[in-house]
């Protein structure tokens, strides 16, 4: 299997090199265990083997003794990565004790934030230690050889299904994912009473991925409580499943009613498409629509790993009109939309016309199929799919 380089990697080592200690959230197979390899660990502890996963559960102090030990016998100040911490939450305080008392440095990942947060005597390490997310592959790290859109659309980015270059592989793969984390450990998590329930939802909310969140809609099709499709999307939040993306509700020159209800994103398009139960032969509207999703993460991605303080949302009104994605940067909106084709238009862009002009904004942006740039009018230019990154160095 061909290396891949992670843009994380670099972040990581800058923190370390400041002394501070690393908390590495991010959805299973997203690369976290891979990662970890990379480094010069002291000892790495692995909570997902049950032997040692029992062990700390039994004797949490144990955790504190050994590493104080190893202190003194190594005569510095050793490097620890525990993996899954999520699965022992209080070794999170013993850890936190060590980093006070100078005797140790962390790398801690976990693929989910519920049970940590679920521990409320547990704090979140205030500037002791640096938060990061590991997502999925973006286009900036995927060799050349996998860029290609359709299969990233049907298949995903997850590190281990890119590299494997037989489709069925990758399907059985993507199944075992949905079957054996999403249906089986999230609903363990969570302590879902009625398993047949979450299963319609896990199904409903992949395939309104990308959509206007409707709670009532989704509850009525399953026959439950809206409150209760709420805290079913809290949980794929907290397992890093969905991605919350807001609407945008700047004040400006607007009059317009605008959508308030929020848009929830898969982390994965292979995965939303295995839990949505949906083939890999998927007509031009559905594949337009995944292409929208796809243009939505990769901001998303491509903004957490950014220096600058970026936010995506999404803005529509009530008579349709919609930039399917805003980038918000030092105050500047830049309003995009998101079309499956390669011969863009500027009727494609009307709609970031209206924005444009509510907002006082300067440029909008199609992202699409094409081969390179094009400007469609003065504030208007329609960019090839590689090229979203560009997006966040408008301001440089």
């Amino acid at each position: 299997m061909q290396k891949i380089n992670r843009k994380i990697k670099s972040q990581i080592e800058k923190a370390l090199k400041r002394g501070k200690s690393i908390l590495l959230l991010g959805s299973r197979q997203s690369g976290k265990t891979t990662l970890l390899t990379e480094f010069d660990f002291d000892l790495a502890i692995t909570l997902a083997r049950p032997v040692i996963r029992q062990q700390y559960e039994r004797d949490v102090e144990s955790f504190s003794q050994e590493i104080e030990a190893l202190k003194n016998r190594l005569n510095k100040t050793p490097l620890i990565a525990v993996d899954e911490i999520q699965k022992v939450p209080e070794l999170i305080d013993a850890a936190q004790d060590l980093i006070d008392r100078h005797i140790a440095q962390f790398v801690l990942t976990g693929s989910s934030a519920r049970k940590l947060k679920q521990q409320h005597q547990l704090n979140w390490l205030p500037g002791r230690v640096v938060y990061f997310h590991l997502d999925p592959l973006t286009t900036e790290e995927l060799p050349k050889q996998y860029l290609n859109i359709e299969t990233m659309l049907i298949y995903g980015t997850l590190p281990g299904i890119v590299t494997d270059n037989d489709n069925a592989d990758r399907e059985q793969d993507l199944e075992s994912y949905v079957v054996t984390y999403l249906e089986e450990e999230i609903r363990q998590e969570a302590l879902v009473r009625k398993l047949s329930d979450f299963a319609k939802f896990l199904r409903l909310a992949a395939a309104e991925s990308g959509n206007i969140a409707n709670f009532n809609n989704i509850a009525s099709d399953i026959g439950i409580a809206q409150t209760t499709i709420a805290a079913y999307y809290q949980i794929l939040e907290d397992c890093l499943i969905a991605e919350r993306v807001e609407p945008f509700l700047k004040e400006g020159h607007t009059r317009r009613r605008l959508v308030k209800s929020c848009k929830y994103l898969f982390f994965d398009l292979g995965v939303r498409r295995i839990a949505a139960n949906e083939g890999n032969k998927l007509p031009t509207k559905i594949m337009g629509q995944l292409f929208e999703q796809f243009v939505g993460l990769e901001l998303l991605r491509l903004a957490r790993s950014n220096s600058k303080r970026i936010t995506l949302n999404f803005w529509r009104d009530f008579d349709g009109r919609e930039a399917d994605w805003v980038l918000t940067c030092d105050g500047v909106c830049i309003p995009i939309e998101v079309k499956w084709t390669d011969k863009p238009t500027v009727k494609d862009a009307r709609h970031l016309k209206v924005f444009l002009s509510d907002y006082n904004a300067k440029q909008g942006y199609v992202v699409c199929c094409c081969n390179k740039p094009r400007q469609l009018d003065e504030q208007i230019t329609a960019i090839p799919w590689q090229d979203i990154g560009r997006l966040l160095m408008i301001n440089d």
